[in-house]
């Protein structure tokens, strides 16, 4: 069972990434539909695929605001780069404001 006031769902090349004391953990998601039977990629592999690495993605992150602790999307197909907030549902409520998801009144 999922929980939809946890779940995210994106397209992927938005990539969620946490900045937690001196280090960047990237959330990791899993397809949930595969239209074209593409192979799963490594998060590594990704990250190649758009033409960019993780470390280049921290460093932009940091660019942002110092590298502020909370969460962060980065868009690595249009290099843009957003700082959410310090909770999981900051992320939830850029993504609305980026046109990606809708506000479901049962959960939100």
């Amino acid at each position: 069972m999922t929980d939809s006031s946890t779940t995210i769902f994106s397209p992927v090349y938005y990539q969620i990434i946490q900045r937690r004391g001196n280090g960047w953990a990237f959330k990791h998601g899993e397809p949930f539909i595969n239209l074209f039977n593409a192979p799963n990629l490594s998060p590594e592999e990704e990250f190649i695929a758009f033409g960019t690495s993780m470390k280049q993605v921290a460093i932009k992150l940091f660019r942002i605001n110092g590298g502020k602790q909370g969460y962060y999307i980065a868009n690595i197909l249009d290099n843009k780069y957003y700082y959410c907030g310090t909770e999981w549902k900051d992320v939830k409520t850029k993504f609305k404001e980026l046109g990606i998801g809708m506000k479901n009144p049962n959960f939100d």
